[in-house]
């Protein structure tokens, strides 16, 4: 079987990382890469594994692609110190590398948010690209990045479980870091919206995540994570305004 290696990225994630590594523990190596952490993450990684690197954050592709160069295994698995492995997963992955048919594989995220799973508003199943052969591929894109991989892909059954956003102040500091790389990204591709633009996409954002995804389902949380992406969309989108005009 292939030996398979995980890549973490981190800052200030004392709170998250212990769990995150002790659910992966089971991986033939760990690469930590840490954006200077204040806190004790450096500290607690080191107790898993010997492979911990700091680099600078410049943006979320640029830190993944430095953590692969790190990894010596021929395939990776890409986890955030929020997320957790659970039993079922990596036994479904264990099984998978023992004869691969794909060269990468989509996992379904469970997503918790203020302490309740976002089975709605376009949240679940979440499938994200995380699992692939470590065989020259790179990740792009300033934030929500990914990869473009040589060949097929499949998806797995089990899920990835996702503690994003356990309190409001994290997720309003996620955000502003998160707009202002979009709007980054969409500047240097020549992006500009006008007013209209900006006051109705926050708009059609809501009615998409509380109506037609059933956020409405999910009832104090389901309400709140509508507004907040509403708001996604516009502090991002000003954030491209201010970049054009001023």
């Amino acid at each position: 079987m292939p030996g398979i290696g995980i890549l973490v990225l981190t800052y200030n994630e004392e709170d998250n990382i212990r769990d995150c590594l002790e659910s992966v523990d089971w991986a033939d190596e760990i690469v930590v890469i840490d954006s200077y952490s204040t806190d004790r993450t450096i500290e607690i990684s080191k107790e898993f594994t010997d492979k911990v690197y700091k680099r600078e954050f410049d943006n979320f592709a640029s830190q993944r692609n430095y953590g692969l160069d790190k990894i010596e295994s021929d395939w990776v698995l890409a986890v955030d110190a929020d997320e957790r492995v659970t039993v079922e997963l990596r036994d479904e992955i264990l099984e998978i590398l023992t004869a691969p048919d794909m060269v990468a594989y989509e996992i379904p995220r469970k997503n918790y948010f203020l302490g309740k799973w976002i089975k709605y508003c376009g949240w679940y199943p979440d499938y994200t690209l995380r699992l692939f052969q470590n065989k020259g591929v790179s990740f792009s894109g300033l934030v929500h990045e990914g990869i473009n991989p040589k060949g097929e892909t499949g998806k797995l059954n089990h899920d990835l479980i996702h503690y994003t956003y356990n309190n409001l102040h994290h997720y309003l500091e996620k955000i502003n870091q998160y707009t202002s790389l979009s709007a980054e990204d969409m500047f240097y591709k020549g992006k500009n919206k006008g007013l209209a633009y900006i006051l109705i996409r926050p708009l059609v954002e809501f009615i998409k995540k509380y109506i037609l995804k059933k956020g409405f389902l999910l009832g104090k949380q389901g309400l709140f994570l509508s507004i907040i992406s509403a708001f996604y969309q516009f502090l991002r989108y000003i954030k491209l305004w201010e970049k054009n005009n001023l």
